[in-house]
């Protein structure tokens, strides 16, 4: 019975040995693609926040009639564009994603006839799928293959429905990456395109200077929003792209260090209780040998 149990004990060491050698080579794997991915996301960062507020300024001194991309209307139709894995065991990155979707759709059944989600990523078509929700469009199995292509195909899609009035809003529900350790669910408005409010300055008509004026375009302000504003679409999408994909490498490579750590732990307490089964096994059959020499005397 105790020979059973040891060798129970070491195929059972054996297994979680096995397993923390997977674990470690999936962190260290993540933690390579996350370099890549960091510097990809960091070097789109600066530009498409710096785009973003340049349209919002122009939409500011824009009307609606110039674009149909900048048309606000009632919000009747939204639809959700969810970024989440085509791979799991990263942790709670999924679910994060998930959870605020569902508690977005929640909060906005009152005030939205409809709200769509479409999925970029499996984990979170796979979870939607089971449940009574209005799925209008999926990209998964992409696997980490993140380049402008994907994003510019996404935004025309999205450009096309908002411009044929098939919804009324787009959000862009995605993780943004702080750190290794720590990624935000943000939930953005993407279009239409929502004008900050302007500096101070041009507020009102500063006493000692002119007021604000507008733009002068060339060629003109037609083109020129036909070129920007779908760019614009695209640009926003790349960077949620970008900003999942680091924030989906940096849980990936924190949750296989926590299950190396786990498995490092489990193994020493399973080494030491095979050491006392052993030492007991030993000492009982010491006992025995001495108990048989004693009889035979």
């Amino acid at each position: 019975m105790a020979k059973a149990s040891l060798r129970d004990i070491r195929k059972r060491i054996s297994s979680v040995r096995s397993t923390q050698q997977i674990t470690k080579a999936m962190k260290m794997v993540a933690a390579a693609k996350l370099r890549r991915a960091q510097e990809s996301m960091l070097a789109t960062r600066p530009y498409a926040l710096k785009m973003f507020e340049v349209l919002s300024r122009l939409a500011a001194r824009t009307t609606a009639e110039a674009h149909p991309l900048l048309d606000r209307r009632e919000p009747k139709r939204v639809e959700v564009v969810v970024f989440t894995s085509d791979r799991g065991l990263c942790g709670a990155f999924n679910m994060n994603l998930i959870q605020r979707a569902e508690r977005f759709l929640e909060e906005e059944k009152l005030k939205i006839e409809e709200t769509a989600l479409s999925f970029i990523g499996r984990k979170g078509r796979d979870y939607f799928r089971r449940r009574k929700v209005i799925m209008r469009r999926e990209y998964v199995n992409f696997f980490g293959k993140v380049d402008y292509l994907l994003a510019a195909k996404i935004g025309r899609e999205l450009a096309q429905a908002y411009c044929d009035k098939k919804v009324d809003g787009i959000y862009l529900l995605y993780s943004e990456f702080r750190s290794a350790v720590q990624q935000q669910v943000i939930l953005e408005k993407v279009l239409p395109i929502t004008p900050n409010s302007p500096p101070e300055e041009e507020r009102a008509p500063a006493i000692s200077g002119p007021p604000a004026v507008d733009y002068l375009y060339e060629p003109s302000e037609g083109e020129i929003l036909d070129k920007l504003l779908p760019m614009y679409v695209e640009v926003q999408i790349y960077r949620a792209l970008l900003e999942s994909l680091a924030s989906e490498y940096g849980a990936r490579m924190t949750a296989m260090e926590n299950a190396t750590n786990n498995a490092t732990e489990m193994i020493d307490k399973l080494t030491l209780i095979y050491n006392k089964a052993r030492q007991a096994a030993i000492t009982k059959e010491l006992i025995e040998i001495v108990s048989g020499a004693e009889a035979l005397k």
